[in-house]
């Protein structure tokens, strides 16, 4: 396999845009990505998109239908949370494989005012949580993940609370995310509950958005970065679950990420010590929680203290191991099939120090991780190093 570069990045600000279509959406962020690095749609050889509200629409070759068709190969990709950073991955392998030079992969969605999301399986019967452990939405799984941590290892809801006050003090310096508002430790304890013990402030936003990558082999890096520091994919993981004896009316929101995060640490020749900062998938503040056990940035049952200790706040507030600098889910938004193509790019910009984070960058960057997961299930780990 061939070293992959990312030469260029595209990202809108997550928000809402009705007189907007999808493919003007992905549109948009594949024109600012092919800017960034310096290519016109012409030299792109394959073109990956993720989108999932409308997966039988071909919504890449409608996006090519904005800024330029030239006949390449387009893979459309629908693959629940992890959409974007499983057509990231599908333009990685391309280029890594030796098959193309220069992909691009777009993740854009258009969710407007959603609602509460149900849960994974597609209404079968083995899925359904409704009379045996409560709603099947997701704000209500992922609050069951909360309260099994609360159990077994004494995690309070301050904890997790403390989670989206720093998601949101963080977001403050990002001019991507949907939300900019700081909010206190009371305003998260006190607001509306949504399905203990996440309140609404620890619930992710829905919306619109889209993100853009072009990826490159490092002999096209050498003729067409220019001398620009630009991030390598150091490791390119995609899991889905394996069998276990757990029900799955309770779901197993963790074995996934960990063992994707093993394979992940393998391939870069890294380990979580090494990473500078993590954007992982905080749909809710229970999940990113449980995340910082499952990607090793701390021990089993050690998140309360991790995070009492100042864990996952950026450096710049006095923190260690910054997690979701760009304000994560909770602020930036989780328009599904953008998630992981923007979290790739947050990671991107702090490597090879973007003004596009200049305003929240990660001191002495050398190394991050992108972490996405879907339930039903689908979780993608990228490891980007300079």
């Amino acid at each position: 396999m061939r070293n992959v570069y990312v030469l260029g990045t595209g990202m809108i600000k997550f928000g809402r845009y009705p007189d907007k279509t999808v493919p003007q959406l992905g549109g948009q962020a594949a024109i600012l990505a092919l800017k960034d690095a310096g290519i016109a749609i012409k030299d792109v050889e394959m073109f990956a998109c993720g989108n999932l509200m409308q997966s039988n629409a071909m919504i890449g070759q409608r996006i090519l239908q904005q800024i330029g068709q030239t006949g390449i190969p387009v893979i459309n990709v629908a693959n629940a949370c992890a959409t974007g950073s499983t057509a990231f991955r599908e333009a990685y392998m391309s280029v890594a494989a030796g098959m193309y030079d220069i992909a691009m992969a777009v993740g854009v969605e258009q969710m407007g005012k959603a609602g509460l999301l149900g849960g994974a399986g597609g209404g079968d019967p083995a899925y359904l949580t409704e009379g045996k452990l409560g709603s099947g939405t997701m704000p209500a799984v992922f609050g069951q993940a909360g309260i099994e941590h609360m159990r077994k290892y004494g995690t309070t809801r301050e904890h997790f609370a403390k989670i989206s006050v720093k998601s949101h003090k963080h977001a403050t310096k990002n001019p991507f995310s949907q939300y900019r508002n700081e909010v206190s430790l009371e305003d998260v304890m006190n607001a509306r509950m949504v399905a203990f013990p996440n309140t609404l402030y620890m619930c992710c936003p829905t919306g619109d958005g889209a993100a853009a990558a072009i990826l490159v082999s490092e002999d096209k890096l050498k003729q067409l970065a220019g001398g620009r520091k630009r991030a390598k994919v150091a490791a390119s993981v995609l899991t889905s679950d394996p069998w276990t004896d757990r029900d799955l009316t309770l779901p197993d929101v963790s074995t996934l990420t960990r063992r994707a995060s093993k394979q992940a640490y393998e391939k870069a020749g890294i380990g979580p010590k090494d990473i500078a900062l993590t954007e992982l998938h905080d749909c809710f503040a229970t999940a990113e929680l449980v995340h910082y056990e499952n990607l090793g940035l701390c021990g089993d049952g050690e998140a309360g203290k991790f995070i009492d200790s100042g864990g996952g706040v950026h450096p710049g507030l006095g923190g260690h191991d910054p997690v979701n600098v760009s304000g994560g889910l909770l602020s930036k938004g989780h328009p599904l099939g953008a998630t992981g193509v923007a979290n790739i790019c947050e990671v991107v910009w702090h490597l090879t120090q973007d003004d596009r984070a200049k305003e929240r960058q990660v001191p002495n960057a050398k190394a991050g991780q992108a972490h996405v997961i879907g339930l039903g299930s689908a979780c993608t780990i990228h490891i980007l190093t300079v």
